[in-house]
């Protein structure tokens, strides 16, 4: 007995467990089409957000969807190591027991990593678990796994031996908390109320004479190398070429000139710091200016400045702007709002610093990645953001592969005592390299010194798509290994990639770089790019704003089919989603609609044949054949919607296929009277229906279905329907549709009729029918009496008695006499006829204005025309209606 509310609780966990237990979810190499999406693989560290159930509700939407296609299916789940963000969350807990890392050494602060890691690490997915994600778990790589930790060695020395990797000193983004380099996508820009400092530098030789200059960073003024003028500006022109001095120390620099500089901002003078400033060092290099680095990778002031060392930069700033105020250097401080980037990891302002970093070369690396997706090999979904990819990959820069950190990919290069490098996957690989290259018999690899960094994480998972399938042997006690040889000549490349925009060049160009270099083609076929998760107040979700619910509280509230419908309501591909709990509430109550109708049918009591006369038993028949054709209709444009990626349109047409044509309009056709069985055909259709429903929304709302589908009939042990054919639909009756659509409208006028006249819905009312086409409507008569509550249906050729209305050029009266206060409903009709006259007058004034039909765009004075008509249509309806009314 099917119970009366929908609780999720009572299911999911159960069908979670059935389907982990029948290994449905279970992918290995054979002769049918292999379907894979490699999981974009959260951190280690992380736990589930609104970000991460949209992304995985979409991914497991298309997953279960091409398992029931019959595809191979094979969903590989994984967790990236995230250097910064692990050890980041290592050394603070650490540091709470009184622990320094640097005290400790690498080997032991690596043993409290992968502690931490093993207690810690698989939080995140088994939350996905929760959401219903059809992830292959026997597959869940790990980027710092053995087999993928060589994968990633084997790569750089690769490409080391290629000469694309180069060690050298370039400017780069530096957390001088975290002590590390950090990639661009891991510096959030914030807008932020500074302080514009004017500071006068005296001109040498020059008694009395200065120029002024503007900047926020007053602490670097001791790394100048010059000062900048536009040559066109002509406040300046009489200091070509003199020197200043440097405000409290006194040093002499340059004054050139530029037209990088602008005129209007500030003084239109730019002082030039190559070592802290990407565009300084741009302009140090063409001019050829001296780099003076005065910060320590602390972010403390060093001996190069001579002054305040060993300060902060922020308390320097502070202390700065007071010595020169005492000096008689300041001209004035402003309010000034500018960006500034911030560590996503430590939140700490990032440092403009030059720095020795490994390197990757990327402009020839990147060619066939820009040359494929500019001609759809790789398909971004929405393709607008291709010319976002293109500007970006036409303008790649090197890329900085090496991070100060301990946990990661270490860098598989070692140094002989004379600084000598020798690139080479382990330490006695790197012996005998050097041994064979420089002759060094007697070296040992107590010689070698390993370099300190590890690589960037993003050197791992850009090998991702192909990485996940190395195989890898396991203890003995092990379930299989995680991949096996030849998986990836059959998995590879994979089809889609569903991943956020903020990480399309950092993250999915580079797979595609790596695709191409190792594979020689794509790494998917396509890329569906979600939006963000936005608040009401169109805020990204985050914690830190305390804007964002907990994805597991939503899902203990209104279950992961409410959730995961909610979140794809509004969602389309690359457009931002507006969340509210309305949305998760609308799943609910999909869910619950679902449950409803299955409950009506089931509790209908069934007999071969019912004894409720032919009409019905036509009219059920003809139900069943509309309901087929609008399944069958529903199917095709689903399809079209998967296939262009239109994952919000898709839910829409299966949402309004149950809620609107199955449940409001096809169950109210051949549900029985109080107490009346059905018949065993129709009843057999409709179990039909609802299995295919089932089917068609599982991909949705994998647990309701399930546990609907289970209830549907009898099943073996081992049935689901996450392995049930995906429906395939058939040919469209469109004449039928179109003639169900004039039902329903005749219908609806009827109700709405009723309604404004305060007719009861049990009061039967006759129906006469004015039209050319009689055989049109009787086969629709017995719904028609059904559904309205008519009485009875006559066929006339003049006007009859009754309210009238016009569908499609048929004109229709309900005679509602006898059932109205004739008064009253004269009284309305007198003021709705006025009313309307006075409309039809103001349209007629405004069209008899010459000025307005030779000024207005076409399209408007023909729809003002087209008010008109249908304004006199109207009154000449009420005047009709009055004087029948009257007549009585």
């Amino acid at each position: 007995m099917i119970s009366k509310t929908y609780n999720p609780k009572d299911i999911e966990e159960k069908w979670y467990q059935y389907w982990l237990d029948n290994r449905f979810f279970h992918s290995e190499p054979d002769d049918r089409e292999p379907y894979t999406i490699v999981i974009p693989p959260p951190n280690v560290t992380g736990v589930l957000h609104m970000g991460h159930m949209l992304n995985n509700t979409i991914q497991d939407v298309l997953v279960r969807k091409a398992r029931m296609e019959g595809k191979n299916a094979c969903w590989v789940p994984g967790t990236d190591h995230a250097s910064i963000a692990t050890e980041a969350k290592v050394v603070s807990m650490l540091k709470e027991q009184g622990i320094d890392k640097k005290e400790i050494g690498r080997e032991k602060f690596l043993e409290h990593a992968w502690e931490w890691t093993h207690k810690y690490g698989g939080i995140i997915l088994q939350q996905l678990r929760k959401l219903g994600a059809s992830c292959d778990w026997d597959r869940t790589r790990f980027t710092m796994e053995p087999a993928l930790y060589d994968a990633v060695i084997d790569t750089f020395v690769d490409l080391y031996n290629k000469g694309q990797i180069y060690r050298g000193v370039r400017m780069v983004n530096w957390d001088p908390q975290g002590m590390t380099a950090v990639s661009d996508e891991e510096v959030l820009m914030k807008e932020v109320q500074q302080k514009l400092v004017y500071i006068k530098y005296a001109i040498q030789g020059s008694a009395g004479d200065f120029i002024t200059i503007a900047t926020v960073r007053p602490e670097t003024i001791m790394a100048d190398s010059a000062i900048c003028v536009n040559p066109n500006d002509e406040r300046y022109k009489h200091l070509h070429g003199k020197k200043a001095l440097i405000p409290l120390i006194n040093r002499e620099i340059p004054i050139i000139t530029d037209e990088y500089v602008t005129m209007d901002f500030g003084t239109g003078c730019l002082k030039v710091t190559p070592a802290h400033d990407p565009n300084d060092y741009e302009l140090g290099i063409k001019h050829k200016l001296p780099v003076i680095d005065i910060l320590a990778d602390n972010g403390t002031l060093n001996e190069k400045a001579q002054i305040l060392v060993g300060m902060d930069r922020f308390a320097a700033r502070k202390a700065i702007v007071k010595m020169l105020e005492e000096a008689g250097n300041l001209e004035k401080t402003e309010e000034y709002k500018s960006n500034v980037g911030y560590s996503e990891r430590t939140n700490a302002v990032i440092e403009p610093k030059l720095s020795l970093q490994w390197f990757l070369k990327m402009k020839e690396l990147s060619q066939p990645a820009l040359e494929n997706v500019m001609n759809d090999t790789v398909q971004l979904v929405p393709p607008k953001f291709k010319n976002m990819y293109r500007s970006w990959m036409e303008n790649v820069h090197d890329w900085c592969i090496s991070r100060q950190l301990w946990w990661g990919h270490r860098i598989p290069a070692f140094y002989m005592k004379d600084g000598t490098v020798i690139v080479a996957k382990n330490k006695r690989e790197a012996l005998r390299k050097a041994q064979r290259e420089h002759l060094l018999f007697a070296l040992t690899e107590a010689d070698l010194t390993q370099d300190e960094d590890v690589l960037d994480t993003w050197f791992s998972s850009w090998l991702w798509p192909m990485s996940v399938f190395i195989p890898e042997s396991q203890p003995e006690n092990s379930a299989r290994p995680k991949a096996k040889q030849g998986d990836v000549d059959y998995y590879y490349p994979t089809n889609d990639l569903v991943t956020a925009p903020e990480i399309l060049f950092f993250w999915v160009a580079r797979m595609i770089i790596a695709g191409y270099e190792y594979k020689g083609r794509e790494p998917f076929q396509n890329v569906y790019l979600t939006g963000i998760v936005r608040d009401k107040l169109g805020r990204k979700m985050s914690k830190s704003l305390g804007n964002s619910p907990d994805p597991l509280d939503l899902i203990e509230q209104f279950g992961a089919d409410g959730v995961r419908t909610g979140m794809l309501f509004s969602s389309p591909a690359g457009n931002d989603l507006p969340y509210d709990d309305k949305l998760v509430e609308q799943g609910r109550n999909f869910c619950n609609k679902i449950w409803n109708a299955f409950r009506l049918v089931k509790g209908w009591t069934v007999v071969e044949t019912t004894e409720n006369g032919q009409e019905t038993k036509d009219s059920n028949a003809l139900a069943v054949e509309w309901f087929s054709a609008k399944l069958n209709q529903a199917i095709t444009e689903l399809q079209d919607h998967f296939g262009k990626f239109r994952m919000s349109d898709a839910l829409q047409t299966v949402y309004k296929l149950i809620w609107d044509d199955f449940c409001s309009q096809y169950l109210e056709m051949i549900k029985p009277g109080f107490e009346l069985p059905i018949d065993r055909a129709t009843y057999d259709a409709t179990i039909n229906f609802f299995e295919q429903l089932m089917a068609l929304t599982h991909p949705f709302m994998p647990f309701i279905t399930e546990e609907i589908w289970q209830d549907i009939r009898e099943r073996k042990a081992g049935d689901s329907v996450c392995v049930a054919p995906y429906p395939t639909g058939g040919p469209v009756n469109e004449a039928l549709l179109a003639d169900f659509d004039l039902l329903f409208d005749v219908v609806t006028t009827i109700r709405n009729l009723r309604n404004a006249k305060q007719i009861s819905p049990k009061t039967e009312l006759p129906l006469a029918i004015r039209t050319e086409t009689p055989d049109r409507f009787n086969p629709l008569e017995g719904l028609i009496r059904k559904m309205a509550n008519v009485s009875d249906i006559s066929y006339v050729s003049e006007k009859a008695e009754g309210s009238s209305f016009v569908i499609k050029g048929d004109e229709f009266f309900v005679n509602i006499a006898g059932e109205i206060d004739v008064e009253q409903e004269i009284a309305a009709l007198t003021k709705e006829l006025e009313y309307t006259k006075g409309f039809y007058e103001a349209t007629a004034k405004k069209l008899s204005n010459e000025r307005f039909v030779a000024n207005a765009k076409p399209e408007v004075v023909e729809r003002e025309r087209q008010k008109l008509a249908d304004a006199e249509a109207k009154m000449k309806a009420l005047q009709a209606s009055l004087a029948a009314l009257l007549q009585a």
